[in-house]
């Protein structure tokens, strides 16, 4: 194990860039799937149902999304017959959602695009530089996952005037 210490101004720049990436693949992603009646977030969702039914909770974890932020999308998913909800044997509590046939057509209808689109944006990039940045990222996230930020937050609440000891 790499026992040097952490470039903290190169990771800042990472992270400066993915919320700046994130920005763009979100505004990007919202223009792409409007043909087909989604959104950049209604498509995420939508798009990890391919693999099969899931709970509003799963889908959350998935995405490192707020639970609420994710039921509010599948309601609207819902509302316009791109998914449906059914009992959960293993949870009464926690129904699946699972893709309309219609919904299934719509991410189908996208995928050519997608496809274009995605083969513009690594147009220019070895691929084994997309191998490292998600091997980079994936760990970043694990990181996270594993030391949630409250973990590293001062004792003192930010604009108490106090200073952490």
């Amino acid at each position: 194990m790499d026992s040097s210490p952490p470039d903290v101004d190169a990771l800042v720049e990472v992270t400066a860039e993915v919320f700046a990436v994130n920005g763009r693949l979100l505004r990007e992603g919202d223009w792409l799937s409007a043909h087909a009646g989604l959104t950049s977030a209604r498509w995420q969702v939508a798009g990890l149902l391919l693999d099969g039914p899931s709970t509003v909770a799963r889908l959350a974890r998935e995405r490192g999304l707020r639970r609420q932020a994710v039921q509010q999308t599948v309601d609207r998913l819902r509302a316009e017959g791109v998914v449906t909800t059914r009992p959960n044997p293993q949870d009464q509590r926690s129904p699946l959602v699972e893709l309309t046939p219609g919904g299934r057509q719509a991410l189908d209808d996208l995928r050519p695009l997608e496809q274009r689109w995605l083969e513009h944006l690594a147009g220019d990039i070895p691929p084994e530089d997309l191998h490292v940045a998600l091997s980079v990222l994936r760990r970043l996230r694990e990181n996270l996952d594993a030391r949630p930020v409250l973990d590293a937050r001062p004792a003192v609440e930010p604009g108490s005037g106090q200073r952490p000891s």
